[in-house]
């Protein structure tokens, strides 16, 4: 067997300390890490030409507007109930519960919100879903600017972007409403 001399063992551990210096020397430096933005998201939706967001977890489903079956000795808005995949669905127009003016939409562009919490499972009519929103949680105000003392009861503030207000939607506070929870008439 041939012995190993000291400069073969050396001419390639020098030939890579060599590699490994050029390599730091012209070796693009790792992007300055910027700090993460934290989002908030939700769903959002107009009604009566207002904006506003409700929280991912309140809405369960998405649904143009069902046929409906009208209940007699009932508040006007309460649209009717609809059968969804065997389960009766109480729809109720938000709208017209709080009393904001009627938009000029086609009732085929309408959407019903879907939510459930606890016992409590209805669908509720907003006139147009505007998609998955995300906000910085810096850009959340307390202000509720442009809402009726009704709707007001069911915001807890809005997020501003581009010199919009989207009304974070309570369904929480809508549920715990007593006029929203007795639909009887009379």
């Amino acid at each position: 067997m041939l012995a190993m001399t000291t400069m073969d063992t050396i001419a390639p551990f020098e030939l890579l300390r060599k590699l490994e210096s050029r390599s730091k020397q012209t070796a693009i430096g790792l992007p300055e890490q910027a700090e993460a933005v934290q989002l908030w998201n939700g769903v959002g939706f107009s009604l009566a030409g207002l904006r506003f967001v409700v929280a991912m977890g309140e809405v369960v489903e998405i649904l143009h507007l069902p046929k409906a079956t009208q209940v007699p000795g009932v508040k006007s808005w309460m649209h009717g109930v609809a059968n969804v995949r065997g389960r009766l669905l109480p729809v109720m127009d938000l709208g017209q519960f709080f009393k904001l003016p009627a938009q000029s939409r086609a009732m085929r562009e309408k959407r019903v919100l879907i939510i459930e919490q606890d016992d409590f499972f209805s669908g509720l009519i907003v006139d147009g879903v505007l998609g998955m929103q995300y906000f910085p949680v810096t850009s959340h105000t307390t202000a509720t600017s442009g809402l009726t003392d009704s709707v007001q009861r069911c915001v807890s503030g809005s997020y501003v972007r581009d010199d919009t207000h989207w009304h974070v939607f309570e369904t929480s506070a809508l549920l715990a409403d007593s006029s929203f929870v007795e639909i009887a008439s009379g």
